[in-house]
């Protein structure tokens, strides 16, 4: 008989987050640890199971196969595997023989992907077939790569098959765990380029190690829950807190684009207790839920990121779950997660009236042991905290954090590096996060927007999120993003909206008319007199939910001069 789970893995007992997989295993060897898809037959998708002691024999397998073949600790790994089993066995292999993964998402784009690839210089390169296609014909990390291992046919691309390396891990047996110090590099995580091009974020072992017990204690996540995790790097996580993952049968590139129906047909059949998804994702599912009627009957927990949730979104989910459901939104970004984190509760209606005037998005208080402060907008880099101004509470300025989760480097981007990190007297990091942001008098940190997308008039100064959600209420809008046209200090405020569907001429006149009525209501849009109808905005890879304002801006001046 398994051994009752009474508490998840201890972090501070070992280095490597790898080390929860074979912790699960010789405590609970045939509990479930992962749910796949494998195929659909008469329109439902058809899972497989893999126990916790099978998973962790299989990435035991590829560990040692990863160690014969030459791919040893500190080697820099591309990785770019379908989410299913393969993926999870390989991804816990890699730390387990103390190889550095290095993520990049697929669908940023052929010319970035492979800039990210140079930049990084994997030594070794792990993919499907396809992804070795792309390596070979457009010559990704050429000059680097020497070991390379194929999901799947290899079709003359060199290296070995998985089926290979598979063969190779049963030559030998045994355990394998690579034990590393903390501030050894554990990953390279690359940011999905929503703000710019994408950077990789170095994570080292104290990182993951702290993100599993800032997760765990934040959202109070019990050992024996069900994780439906739909960007797949999270269900890392799961193991060391001590839960089921279900692998969602969708791209998780296009998250926005996931089928609702067979998300809601894993949560009921697995009983899925933790949801986790971006903004896009939730409305998706929300609004079947709203179709559909009834209620996801299993779920206790939904943790959405990447984005500001608009309220109506999450108003929606909560009538797809039951009243002891929590919804939470952390805030954080990929250099250090998670920062700040709010519940749905806590969303009254007088904090959503100052949301919907332009206060800014409540994105909570502070997670423990997070640190917080506003400095003043600066675009120069910082030497030593004693050289930035902390701003009062309820001026907005921007964001910096440090924690125990805030990385300290990208890979390879010293210029990048300088600018976004500053350390105080005692040596500690604190990252800069890019966003404007105000501190209220309760603690509560409130998101404004982006510090590179401000819009400067030479009058005032207006930061998009704010902006946002005054026009985001208007019920015919799906979204809106107000972008400024012209020389920094002589901008011209433009509001651009995409709408829900499509409208009659009489219609949008009549959006057209509200809005900027809507923007006169309130002082901080009262600069604002052009309405500009988007056909689909352009959005980030990783979540969908991003809107691309730069993208959005040129499009914008474009129209008009038209």
């Amino acid at each position: 008989m398994d051994m009752p789970v009474d508490n998840t893995w201890d972090t501070e007992k070992f280095g490597n987050v790898a080390g929860a997989l074979s912790w699960q295993a010789s405590r609970q060897p045939n509990e479930t640890a992962i749910y796949y898809p494998r195929g659909n037959a008469f329109k439902r998708i058809k899972y497989t199971s893999c126990s916790y002691q099978e998973l962790n024999e299989l990435s035991d397998c590829y560990a040692r196969g990863l160690g014969e073949y030459g791919i040893e600790p500190g080697t820099r790994t591309a990785l770019m595997l379908t989410p299913g089993l393969d993926f999870f066995a390989m991804f816990f292999a890699m730390f387990k023989a103390g190889a550095v993964p290095v993520l990049i998402d697929p669908g940023i784009g052929m010319k970035p992907l492979k800039q990210c690839l140079a930049e990084a210089s994997p030594k070794a390169f792990i993919g499907v077939t396809k992804a070795q296609f792309a390596r070979k014909i457009l010559g990704w990390a050429k000059e680097s790569c020497e070991q390379i291992v194929t999901a799947g046919p290899s079709l003359g691309f060199g290296g070995i098959n998985l089926k290979k390396l598979r063969a190779m891990g049963e030559r030998s047996s045994g355990e394998m765990l690579h034990v590393p110090k903390p501030a050894d590099m554990a990953a390279i995580l690359f940011t999905s380029g929503s703000t710019g091009v994408p950077k990789g974020v170095v994570y080292r072992h104290r990182h993951f190690n702290a993100q599993v017990e800032m997760l765990k204690n934040a959202f109070n996540i019990q050992p024996g829950e069900v994780s439906l995790p739909t960007f797949p790097p999270f269900a890392l996580f799961d193991p060391a807190l001590g839960m089921t993952t279900v692998v969602p049968s969708m791209d998780p590139t296009r998250p926005a684009k996931a089928d609702p129906e067979q998300l809601v047909q894993a949560i009921d059949e697995y009983k899925v207790t933790n949801i986790f998804g971006s903004p896009a994702l939730l409305d998706n599912l929300s609004r079947y839920m709203e179709q559909k009627g009834g209620r996801l009957e299993s779920v206790t927990r939904v943790i959405s990121a990447g984005a500001a949730v608009p309220i109506r979104t999450i108003r929606r989910m909560e009538k797809a779950l039951y009243q002891d459901a929590e919804i939470h939104t952390p805030y954080g970004a990929t250099e250090c997660l998670p920062v700040s984190s709010i519940s749905a509760r806590q969303l009254d209606s007088r904090m959503q009236d100052m949301m919907e005037s332009g206060d800014g998005i409540c994105v909570g208080r502070p997670i423990e042991p997070n640190h917080v402060k506003i400095i003043k907008l600066s675009e120069m880099a910082f030497n030593d905290l004693s050289e930035t101004t902390e701003m009062p509470l309820g001026m907005p300025g921007e964001i910096i954090v440090s924690g125990p989760s805030c990385t300290d480097s990208y890979w390879n981007r010293d210029s990048d590096t300088q600018m976004a990190k500053v350390k105080d007297v005692n040596g500690v990091i604190w990252h800069r996060m890019g966003d404007v942001g105000i501190m209220d008098g309760m603690g509560r940190l409130w998101y404004c927007g982006r510090v590179s997308q401000r819009i400067d008039t030479g009058k005032e100064t207006l930061f998009a999120d704010q902006c946002g959600a005054v026009f985001n209420q208007h019920p015919d809008l799906l979204r809106s993003a107000v972008v400024g046209i012209g020389a920094t200090g002589a901008q011209i405020p433009v509001l651009c909206i995409e709408v829900k569907g499509k409208l009659a001429p009489v219609d949008r006149e009549r959006v057209h008319y509200d809005l900027l009525q809507l923007a006169q209501a309130f002082a901080l849009t009262r600069s604002i007199r052009t309405v500009l109808f988007h056909p689909g905005f352009p959005v980030d890879i990783r979540h969908n939910s991003k809107i691309g304002r730069e993208e959005l801006a040129k499009w914008a001046a474009k129209k008009m001069q038209e």
